[in-house]
């Protein structure tokens, strides 16, 4: 499978550079050379790295990884001009994976790519495709008809649940233990029905008559239909 790299520098011959040094068959480069631009990417989905300038014409990159880290946890590579302490610090206070400091040798930064993605493939099996929707567990990562769906932490449990026992029935009791560990017991019972509906508000064509998250009456639930592919 592809991997996508998107890399945000403004220095339109580093940015060119660095692309030049990574791309290969199995790795696809996205470049950006301002903020708004990485934004309009990132949003179009499937990026799995992000390399990423502190300095940016129309901001701060580490404001765009704070952006980043709540809806995704894509790993980030920061850029920064000089050796500033304070940047490295908040960068990975705000979810960065690595930085590298300027100037700096493209086979290096090549190295540390590399490790950066062997790191976060373990996500990897956390990737799902079922019919038109597709779901990252690990990036937190959620697209139905090539849209971005948000989902809350207890919405993204349930249907980790669901997907991963496709066509088999879990109780209520089942899923309740689950998704609150340990809170199961003092939460209202009524969580779980609504927890089933917000979710299928959001990946159901039709949400009062599912396709896949059926209701089986007296039983349970059943993640039932779609046919998983690459």
């Amino acid at each position: 499978m592809d991997t996508t790299l998107l890399i945000v520098e403004d220095d339109i011959s580093l940015n060119k550079g660095i692309a030049l040094t990574l791309a290969q068959d199995d790795i696809k480069i996205k470049q950006a050379y301002d903020l708004a631009t990485a934004e309009t990417l990132f949003a179009n989905g499937g990026i799995d790295l992000i390399i990423l300038d502190v300095n940016l014409p129309d901001g701060s990159g580490l404001d765009f990884c704070e952006k980043i880290r709540r809806v995704s946890k894509v790993p980030i590579l920061f850029l920064t001009a000089n050796d500033m302490e304070c940047d490295i610090v908040t960068g990975f206070e705000l979810g960065g994976d690595d930085y590298i400091t300027k100037p700096f040798s493209l086979m290096v930064l090549r190295a540390r790519v590399m490790a950066v993605l062997r790191r976060s493939d373990q996500h990897n099996e956390d990737k799902l495709t079922l019919d038109h929707m597709t779901f990252d567990f690990g990036k937190m990562e959620f697209r139905s008809r090539n849209q971005a769906v948000i989902l809350s932490k207890t919405e993204q449990k349930l249907l980790k649940i669901l997907v991963t026992n496709k066509g088999n029935i879990l109780t209520r009791e089942q899923l309740m233990d689950r998704i609150w560990t340990h809170e199961a017991e003092f939460v209202d019972e009524n969580a779980l029905t609504v927890t089933i509906r917000r979710l299928r508000s959001k990946l159901e064509d039709e949400p009062s008559s599912p396709k896949y998250i059926k209701t089986v009456y007296g039983l349970g639930y059943v993640w039932a239909e779609g046919n998983a592919h690459e």
